[in-house]
C-alpha cells in the first residue's frame, strides 16, 4: 500500500449540472459543466473561462488559427444553480423515499437532477 496516496473527495458537482462562476475573470456567468477533472478538482464550464489557443491546421480545423475554448475551473470557484430559484446555492445529500441518497439544494430544498 502506498503511502503519498490521498483518498479523492467526492465533488458536489456532476458533469450536466447548471452552475455559476462564483470567483475569477468569469465570475457572475452561468453555464453546464461540460467535463469534471476529479483528480485536479476541476471542472469545464460551457462559455466560461475562455482562453485562445493558436492550433495548426488540422483535419478539423483546415486554416488554423487562434481558437477560443473553455479551460478547466477549480470546483471552489463554482457553486449550483438551484432549479426554483435561479440562483447558485449550497448541495446537501438525504435519502429520498426509495432510500437512495440524491442531492439537494439547500436554499430550496429541491432535488437536484
Amino acid at each position: 500500500m502506498e503511502k503519498n496516496k490521498k483518498s479523492q473527495p467526492k465533488l458536489k458537482i456532476r458533469k450536466g449540472d447548471l452552475v455559476q462562476v462564483i470567483a475569477g475573470d468569469s465570475k457572475g456567468k452561468q453555464g453546464k459543466v461540460l467535463e469534471v477533472l476529479l483528480k485536479e478538482n476541476r471542472a469545464v464550464v460551457e462559455g466560461a473561462n475562455q482562453v485562445s489557443r493558436h492550433t495548426k491546421p488540422n483535419a478539423a480545423n483546415p486554416n488554423g488559427g487562434i481558437i477560443k475554448k473553455e479551460a478547466p475551473i477549480h470546483v471552489s470557484n463554482l457553486m449550483v444553480v438551484d432549479a426554483k430559484t435561479g440562483k447558485p446555492t449550497r448541495v446537501g445529500k438525504t435519502k429520498n423515499a426509495e432510500g437512495k441518497s440524491v442531492r439537494v439544494a439547500k436554499k430550496s430544498g429541491e432535488e437536484i437532477k
